[in-house]
């Protein structure tokens, strides 16, 4: 029988917690920012704004929530194996992390099953009638096939595939593409207030996951400069099917500008982690992150 080794518990040495690194000060700020309740939303007006839209504008922003709402409990249901994977490295910090990323996406998945309900009134199974788009076979096939894969074999090269899918592309270009959608759909009309505030917490939320991608990616290349190409070439072949995607929906010219902007600045700032030590990760500023994610 195998002797599981005794454990060191990392808050016990001199080490103690980094609150220096980048992960911590994410955890730091998931505490302060990240405490808001979907509940308290009133969502009163959006019941009456929704009651008075045309149905062409109904069903745009119907199939935004219903792609939202499976988005959300997808990623809620697939982060686990990278929160086991870290845990398992003992990267007690960037686990400390993830414990407020995995509670804030399940917050999310909850706030859109309250404008199903709540204001849409929909109550019967929508698993038939959502359709299919290339969004939804990602969230439905690939992301979990990809995370899982960590439960077996968490090695660099598939935690860059986890992170470039779900952090860079699931919730990088496809769910902030989405977040301007709706700005686009409801801002100028000024409808629908309690969608947008929703969205707006869920994006801050989501820019401090985003981070978090940046900085995995970015230490497993700066430990790793051989990865790089992996990332480049799992990135550029999710983009290409974005685009293929938009094409086929016919997307407006802003909405494919807003999505190439996304994924290109994520990119680059990964790519400057080739030149960088892995404590130069650790130790990057906010000012840097804030190029790809805004607080």
């Amino acid at each position: 029988m195998a002797m599981t080794p005794p454990r060191t518990y990392t808050t016990l040495t001199s080490r103690g917690l980094r609150h220096d690194i980048w992960p911590m000060r994410l955890y730091h700020k998931a505490k302060k920012l990240g405490t808001w309740n979907p509940r308290d939303i009133d969502l009163t007006q959006d019941r009456e704004d929704w009651l008075r839209l045309p149905e062409e504008r109904k069903e745009r922003l119907r199939g935004l929530i219903l792609g939202f709402q499976v988005g959300e409990e997808a990623v809620t249901l697939d982060l686990l194996p990278l929160v086991l994977t870290m845990a398992r490295e003992g990267r007690l910090e960037e686990e400390m992390f993830l414990t407020t990323f995995l509670w804030e996406e399940a917050k999310h998945t909850e706030f859109f099953r309250r404008m199903l309900d709540e204001v849409l009134e929909e109550h019967e199974d929508l698993n038939q009638v959502r359709g299919v788009t290339n969004e939804r076979d990602v969230f439905s096939e690939e992301l979990p096939s990809v995370m899982n894969r960590l439960l077996t074999d968490p090695s660099p090269e598939n935690q860059v595939r986890a992170s470039v899918l779900y952090n860079m592309i699931v919730e990088g270009v496809l769910a902030e593409t989405g977040y301007y959608t709706y700005s686009r759909e409801l801002s100028a009309s000024k409808m629908m207030p309690g969608l947008l505030q929703g969205i707006q917490l869920i994006k801050r939320d989501e820019s401090r996951h985003i981070a978090y991608g940046v900085f995995l990616i970015s230490r497993l290349v700066a430990h790793d400069k051989s990865l790089w190409p992996l990332v480049e070439e799992r990135m550029h072949s999710y983009f290409d099917a974005i685009t293929r995607a938009q094409d086929h929906n016919e997307a407006p010219e802003d909405i494919r500008a807003y999505a190439k902007q996304q994924f290109e600045k994520r990119l680059a700032r990964i790519a400057r982690a080739r030149e960088q030590s892995v404590e130069q990760i650790y130790q990057q500023s906010s000012d840097e992150v804030t190029e790809t994610a805004t607080f």
